[in-house]
């Protein structure tokens, strides 16, 4: 018995990271890993994107899947077109204003405008499988754009990303541009627009690459590296793989909110202050500075409050990154089906602790918690290590109480039933 929803057109179980770049995960690391472009051409990589996404997929979508704004946009030399342009009502039964209007997205089109998908890591099953396999490789969010370009045309100007990409060029060829960063690694707060000048005077100077993408290419390039992409003959179509990776800034983050903690540091400032005046700010200013090097050294010194930073980081993947999707209704039959020889195992994505009292073990995910008889805590334990878990051989429990809790679990979407060989 098994609730897999893979799709057809999904990917396959092949790397997603060696799919895109031809190389295992240690090597990506140490050379390009928010470093440096990797340009690899679809002759050193096995298979095509086919299975991802084709021009008859985006026929699909914009003709029959009833896409909605924000997952559909259309731009054309670095200006977004109102969406009211290319948006109307459903019609009956369906009268939102902002479904996609095949029709007039056909005259924008064809007017020169640029098509884009964006979010297809929630929408389009075969990328909701493979973005789940890349993100569970390389640990950091992941989300999948598709840009549709008419030929001979640019749909946006020289710009730079706040989050690293892999360029997946699935049909028709395009002309990439690509200059080194005027602002290295820069955060989702530091977009180019900021740095406009430096940006366009960057991007007449010489390249460091200046490549055609044809089908099957992929073009990786860390956040804040300067691009821009002109279609060369038929109509193009390219998948922007989007990765935003965690960065020391993070950690940064959480741990100055951990100061919000320390009350020396949540006093007020002096009556009558002048904060207009900056020679009268300095002195405080320094005291500040000091009393945060006493608090820091504190925390560094507590185990405790280390590991509390830990779950800061990780609570903030868990709000970026979706589980795999569960199908509701072959769920249900599934629970009613379970047996002692089935198996169970941790939904892939969840992101979940056990916490222990003398009444109760707990199952803690990031909006909810499921409370269960202190018998099951060996039985949870091994469940959230990730593993496959054999109903009746589940420690601690006979045969119809593990039944018990595994369909407790699958219902409470934190275990799926393990899938059956085929």
């Amino acid at each position: 018995m098994s609730t897999d929803s893979s799709d057809e057109r999904g990917s396959d179980h092949r790397s997603a990271l060696r799919r895109l770049t031809g190389i295992d995960l240690g090597t990506f690391a140490d050379r390009y890993w928010g470093v440096a472009p990797k340009l690899t051409r679809s002759a050193d990589l096995t298979g095509s994107f086919d299975d991802l996404m084709t021009l008859d997929a985006v026929d699909e979508l914009i003709a029959e899947r009833g896409v909605r704004t924000p997952f559909v946009r259309m731009a054309k030399d670095g200006r977004l077109v109102d969406r009211a342009q290319f948006t109307a009502s459903g019609g009956f039964g369906a009268e939102v204003t902002d479904q996609v209007d095949s029709g007039a997205v056909l005259a924008e089109f064809a007017a020169g405008n640029t098509l884009v998908l964006q979010g297809l890591h929630r929408l389009w099953p075969p990328l909701i499988h493979f973005v789940g396999d890349l993100v569970r490789e390389i640990g950091h969010p992941v989300q999948v754009n598709s840009y549709i370009t008419p030929a001979a045309s640019q749909g946006f100007s020289p710009h730079y990303d706040v989050h690293d990409v892999f360029v997946v060029q699935i049909a028709g060829t395009k002309r990439w541009t690509v200059h080194s960063p005027v602002h290295v690694h820069p955060l989702n707060d530091q977009p180019w627009s900021d740095r406009r000048p430096e940006v366009e005077e960057q991007a007449l100077g010489m390249p460091e690459l200046d490549v055609v993408l044809e089908p099957g290419d992929v073009l990786y390039l860390p956040r804040g590296w300067i691009h821009s992409a002109q279609a060369l003959g038929d109509t193009t179509v390219h998948l922007t793989v989007g990765v935003a990776a965690f960065n020391d800034y993070d950690i940064a983050h959480h741990t100055l909110r951990a100061l919000g903690d320390v009350e020396r540091l949540r006093a007020p400032l002096p009556a009558g202050f002048d904060p207009t005046d900056p020679d009268s700010v300095v002195p405080h200013v320094q005291r500040v500075l000091d009393a945060m090097r006493t608090a820091l050294d504190e925390i560094a010194r507590d185990p405790d409050a280390i590991r509390q930073l830990a779950d800061r980081v990780a609570d903030r993947y868990d709000e970026l990154v979706r589980p795999a999707p569960v199908r509701p209704l072959s769920s249900i039959a599934a629970m009613g089906a379970l047996r002692g020889q089935d198996s169970i195992q941790l939904r892939p994505g969840v992101f979940a602790r056990v916490e222990r009292s003398a009444e109760a073990v707990s199952v803690v995910l990031r909006t909810k918690t499921v409370t269960m008889p202190p018998q099951c805590d060996d039985a949870l334990e091994l469940l959230i290590r990730g593993e496959p878990c054999r109903l009746d051989t589940l420690p601690g429990l006979d045969t119809d109480d593990a039944l018990v809790v595994a369909r407790r679990l699958i219902r409470e979407g934190i275990a799926v039933p393990t899938p059956t060989a085929r």
